[in-house]
């Protein structure tokens, strides 16, 4: 059983190894008001989120639509700022989620996935992981 655990660990290490990450040197970007909600959408893969720096106003619902590439490799999205009331953490697909909130207090809040195999980089360390921005 060892054995199979490891060849199995060496052979997703094998894909996770030759996938290189995505920089995102883009500006941040501001979320779109509509109907009194703020929407952003993210899209995910290979160890990035784009955009990776959103920006949005304290105090008016958040409406992030989050999808990621289509393959083998599972990723998720999380957000850990209770001080903002901002607690999120969703398993990701190609197909689109909406992850809604209303940040409570401005400051800059990190968001990531947080999966990744024993002994390597997880997909935070690779890359993947972005700020939200809370403005007045």
């Amino acid at each position: 059983m060892m054995k199979k655990l490891l060849i199995l660990n060496l052979f997703f290490l094998g894909i996770v190894g030759c996938v290189a990450p995505k920089a995102d040197s883009a500006p941040p970007k501001e979320a779109t008001i509509t109907a009194n909600v703020q929407q952003v959408h993210i899209d995910g893969g290979a160890y990035f989120f784009k955009p990776n720096h959103v920006i949005v106003k304290v105090n008016i619902p958040v409406e992030l639509i989050v999808k990621v590439e289509s393959g083998l490799i599972p990723h998720n999205f999380v957000i850990q700022a209770p001080e903002a009331g901002i607690m999120v953490k969703e398993s990701l697909s190609s197909d689109a989620k909406t992850i809604r909130f209303t940040p409570k207090a401005v400051g800059k809040y990190p968001f990531y996935c947080s999966h990744g195999l024993p002994f390597v980089k997880s997909h935070r360390e690779r890359g993947m992981e972005g700020l939200i921005e809370v403005v007045e």
